[in-house]
Protein backbone atom coordinates (compact mmCIF):
# COMPACT_ATOMS: atom_id res chain seq x y z
CA UNK A 1 0.00 0.00 0.00
CA UNK A 2 1.36 3.35 -0.86
CA UNK A 3 2.09 5.96 2.69
CA UNK A 4 0.07 8.80 2.67
CA UNK A 5 3.40 10.47 2.00
CA UNK A 6 5.84 9.05 -0.73
CA UNK A 7 5.74 5.56 -2.36
CA UNK A 8 9.02 4.22 -4.02
CA UNK A 9 10.42 7.99 -3.74
CA UNK A 10 7.30 9.45 -5.86
CA UNK A 11 4.99 12.26 -4.30
CA UNK A 12 1.36 10.00 -4.02
CA UNK A 13 -0.13 12.87 -6.48
CA UNK A 14 1.95 11.30 -9.07
CA UNK A 15 0.25 8.28 -9.07
CA UNK A 16 -3.60 10.40 -9.05
CA UNK A 17 -4.24 8.47 -5.65
CA UNK A 18 -4.13 11.85 -3.39
CA UNK A 19 -7.17 12.60 -0.95
CA UNK A 20 -8.52 8.61 -2.33
CA UNK A 21 -5.76 6.76 -1.35
CA UNK A 22 -7.70 4.25 0.54
CA UNK A 23 -11.63 3.38 0.46
CA UNK A 24 -13.72 4.34 3.19
CA UNK A 25 -17.00 2.71 4.77
CA UNK A 26 -19.50 4.77 2.79
CA UNK A 27 -17.62 4.38 -0.79
CA UNK A 28 -19.89 3.36 -3.67
CA UNK A 29 -20.09 -0.17 -4.28
CA UNK A 30 -18.86 -1.81 -8.14
CA UNK A 31 -19.22 -5.09 -9.59
CA UNK A 32 -17.28 -6.12 -12.39
CA UNK A 33 -18.50 -9.60 -13.98
CA UNK A 34 -15.65 -11.52 -15.69
CA UNK A 35 -16.44 -15.27 -16.90
CA UNK A 36 -13.30 -17.56 -18.77
CA UNK A 37 -12.79 -15.80 -21.99
CA UNK A 38 -13.01 -12.09 -20.64
CA UNK A 39 -11.76 -9.19 -22.65
CA UNK A 40 -8.90 -8.41 -19.54
CA UNK A 41 -8.32 -4.59 -20.70
CA UNK A 42 -12.17 -4.14 -20.17
CA UNK A 43 -12.07 -5.45 -17.18
CA UNK A 44 -9.06 -4.21 -15.92
CA UNK A 45 -8.54 -0.37 -16.76
CA UNK A 46 -12.16 0.29 -15.66
CA UNK A 47 -11.86 -1.33 -12.38
CA UNK A 48 -8.52 0.80 -11.49
CA UNK A 49 -10.37 4.00 -12.79
CA UNK A 50 -12.86 3.39 -10.79
CA UNK A 51 -10.80 1.93 -7.91
CA UNK A 52 -8.53 5.47 -8.05
CA UNK A 53 -11.89 7.39 -8.16
CA UNK A 54 -12.75 5.96 -4.39
CA UNK A 55 -15.19 3.49 -5.60
CA UNK A 56 -14.90 -0.23 -3.82
CA UNK A 57 -14.39 -2.83 -6.65
CA UNK A 58 -15.44 -6.66 -6.39
CA UNK A 59 -14.75 -8.54 -9.69
CA UNK A 60 -16.92 -11.42 -9.48
CA UNK A 61 -16.40 -14.26 -11.29
CA UNK A 62 -19.16 -16.32 -13.19
CA UNK A 63 -16.39 -19.57 -13.31
CA UNK A 64 -16.39 -21.21 -10.11
CA UNK A 65 -12.63 -21.53 -10.15
CA UNK A 66 -9.89 -19.87 -8.08
CA UNK A 67 -8.48 -18.45 -10.90
CA UNK A 68 -10.27 -17.23 -14.35
CA UNK A 69 -8.22 -16.75 -17.81
CA UNK A 70 -9.62 -14.39 -19.77
CA UNK A 71 -8.64 -13.58 -23.87
CA UNK A 72 -4.83 -13.73 -25.30
CA UNK A 73 -4.22 -16.18 -22.05
CA UNK A 74 -3.95 -13.96 -19.08
CA UNK A 75 -5.30 -15.46 -15.78
CA UNK A 76 -6.56 -13.10 -12.87
CA UNK A 77 -7.67 -13.61 -9.40
CA UNK A 78 -11.50 -12.69 -9.46
CA UNK A 79 -12.13 -11.21 -5.65
CA UNK A 80 -15.13 -13.13 -5.06
CA UNK A 81 -17.47 -15.95 -7.03
CA UNK A 82 -20.91 -15.36 -7.91
CA UNK A 83 -22.13 -17.56 -5.44
CA UNK A 84 -20.54 -15.74 -2.44
CA UNK A 85 -22.60 -12.36 -3.63
CA UNK A 86 -25.22 -10.49 -3.83
CA UNK A 87 -25.82 -9.15 -7.15
CA UNK A 88 -28.25 -6.82 -5.63
CA UNK A 89 -25.84 -5.39 -3.23
CA UNK A 90 -24.27 -2.78 -5.55
CA UNK A 91 -24.32 0.64 -6.91
CA UNK A 92 -23.12 -0.26 -10.37
CA UNK A 93 -22.65 -3.48 -12.47
CA UNK A 94 -20.05 -3.65 -15.19
CA UNK A 95 -20.26 -6.13 -18.16
CA UNK A 96 -17.07 -6.07 -19.74
CA UNK A 97 -16.74 -8.00 -23.55
CA UNK A 98 -14.56 -10.94 -24.85
CA UNK A 99 -15.94 -13.17 -27.13
CA UNK A 100 -15.93 -16.47 -25.52
CA UNK A 101 -16.08 -14.37 -22.21
CA UNK A 102 -19.24 -13.08 -23.42
CA UNK A 103 -20.95 -16.25 -24.13
CA UNK A 104 -20.11 -17.74 -20.77
CA UNK A 105 -21.99 -14.45 -19.40
CA UNK A 106 -24.95 -14.91 -21.49
CA UNK A 107 -25.45 -18.35 -19.92
CA UNK A 108 -25.59 -16.53 -16.53
CA UNK A 109 -29.35 -16.63 -15.31
CA UNK A 110 -28.92 -14.72 -11.28
CA UNK A 111 -26.23 -12.20 -13.51
CA UNK A 112 -29.56 -11.65 -16.11
CA UNK A 113 -32.31 -11.64 -13.56
CA UNK A 114 -29.85 -8.99 -11.55
CA UNK A 115 -29.51 -6.78 -14.79
CA UNK A 116 -33.26 -4.65 -14.98
CA UNK A 117 -33.50 -3.51 -11.94
CA UNK A 118 -29.62 -1.87 -12.58
CA UNK A 119 -31.31 -0.59 -16.25
CA UNK A 120 -34.00 0.60 -14.14
CA UNK A 121 -32.10 2.77 -11.96
CA UNK A 122 -33.59 1.34 -8.82
CA UNK A 123 -32.16 3.25 -5.87
CA UNK A 124 -29.80 5.29 -7.95
CA UNK A 125 -28.13 2.35 -9.35
CA UNK A 126 -25.82 2.36 -12.51
CA UNK A 127 -25.44 -0.18 -15.48
CA UNK A 128 -22.15 0.09 -17.94
CA UNK A 129 -20.93 -2.34 -20.38
CA UNK A 130 -18.31 -2.48 -22.94
CA UNK A 131 -17.36 -4.45 -26.28
CA UNK A 132 -19.38 -7.22 -26.73
CA UNK A 133 -21.07 -7.12 -23.34
CA UNK A 134 -24.17 -5.05 -24.20
CA UNK A 135 -24.84 -8.27 -25.76
CA UNK A 136 -25.63 -9.44 -22.28
CA UNK A 137 -27.92 -6.48 -21.68
CA UNK A 138 -30.19 -6.96 -24.71
CA UNK A 139 -30.46 -10.56 -23.36
CA UNK A 140 -31.76 -9.25 -20.21
CA UNK A 141 -34.47 -7.27 -21.94
CA UNK A 142 -33.21 -3.69 -21.04
CA UNK A 143 -32.25 -1.91 -24.35
CA UNK A 144 -35.64 -1.29 -25.74
CA UNK A 145 -35.34 2.84 -25.84
CA UNK A 146 -31.93 2.69 -24.66
CA UNK A 147 -29.47 4.37 -26.63
CA UNK A 148 -25.98 2.13 -26.76
CA UNK A 149 -22.45 1.16 -28.96
CA UNK A 150 -20.72 -1.80 -28.94
CA UNK A 151 -18.37 -3.62 -30.75
CA UNK A 152 -19.02 -3.68 -34.22
CA UNK A 153 -21.37 -6.76 -35.32
CA UNK A 154 -22.68 -7.15 -32.00
CA UNK A 155 -25.72 -5.08 -32.02
CA UNK A 156 -27.37 -7.73 -34.26
CA UNK A 157 -30.57 -8.11 -32.60
CA UNK A 158 -30.70 -4.97 -30.81
CA UNK A 159 -34.02 -3.05 -31.15
CA UNK A 160 -34.56 -0.57 -33.68
CA UNK A 161 -32.94 3.09 -32.42
CA UNK A 162 -30.59 1.43 -29.72
CA UNK A 163 -27.00 1.14 -31.64
CA UNK A 164 -25.62 4.67 -32.16
CA UNK A 165 -22.33 3.56 -34.01
CA UNK A 166 -18.80 2.47 -32.89
CA UNK A 167 -18.84 6.25 -31.22
CA UNK A 168 -16.32 5.38 -28.19
CA UNK A 169 -18.75 6.04 -25.29
CA UNK A 170 -22.28 6.42 -24.77
CA UNK A 171 -23.88 7.70 -22.14
CA UNK A 172 -27.86 7.52 -21.51
CA UNK A 173 -28.43 8.26 -17.62
CA UNK A 174 -27.53 5.92 -15.97
CA UNK A 175 -26.23 3.59 -18.51
CA UNK A 176 -23.01 3.83 -19.88
CA UNK A 177 -21.54 1.08 -22.88
CA UNK A 178 -18.11 1.88 -24.93
CA UNK A 179 -17.38 -0.09 -28.07
CA UNK A 180 -14.08 -1.93 -27.94
CA UNK A 181 -10.82 -2.32 -25.72
CA UNK A 182 -9.16 1.07 -27.04
CA UNK A 183 -12.18 2.91 -25.02
CA UNK A 184 -11.58 1.11 -21.88
CA UNK A 185 -10.01 4.02 -20.02
CA UNK A 186 -12.07 6.52 -21.41
CA UNK A 187 -15.03 4.16 -20.19
CA UNK A 188 -13.69 3.67 -16.73
CA UNK A 189 -14.00 7.68 -16.40
CA UNK A 190 -16.84 8.12 -18.05
CA UNK A 191 -18.45 5.21 -14.99
CA UNK A 192 -16.33 7.03 -12.32
CA UNK A 193 -18.04 10.55 -13.53
CA UNK A 194 -21.63 8.72 -13.25
CA UNK A 195 -20.88 7.53 -9.69
CA UNK A 196 -18.11 9.32 -8.03
CA UNK A 197 -18.82 12.92 -9.55
CA UNK A 198 -17.25 14.74 -12.29
CA UNK A 199 -14.65 16.03 -10.11
CA UNK A 200 -13.06 12.56 -8.69
CA UNK A 201 -13.05 11.67 -12.40
CA UNK A 202 -10.81 14.52 -13.72
CA UNK A 203 -9.00 14.34 -10.53
CA UNK A 204 -7.85 10.23 -11.92
CA UNK A 205 -7.79 11.61 -15.45
CA UNK A 206 -5.45 14.33 -14.22
CA UNK A 207 -2.99 11.80 -12.18
CA UNK A 208 -3.09 9.17 -15.18
CA UNK A 209 -1.72 12.45 -17.26
CA UNK A 210 -5.09 11.97 -19.75
CA UNK A 211 -6.29 15.01 -21.64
Amino acid sequence: MLSAGRAAGFPVRAFGLIVRKEVHAMAKKVAILMAEGFEPVELTAPADVLRRAGAEVTCVSVTPTALVEGAHGLILVPDANLDAVDLSDFDMLVVPGGSVGVQNLLGCEPLLQAIPAYAAGEGGRLLGAICAGPMVLDAAGVLEGRKVTCYPGCEEGFPEGAYQGVIGVVRDGNLVTASGPGQAIAFGLTLAEALCGKEAADEVASGMLLG
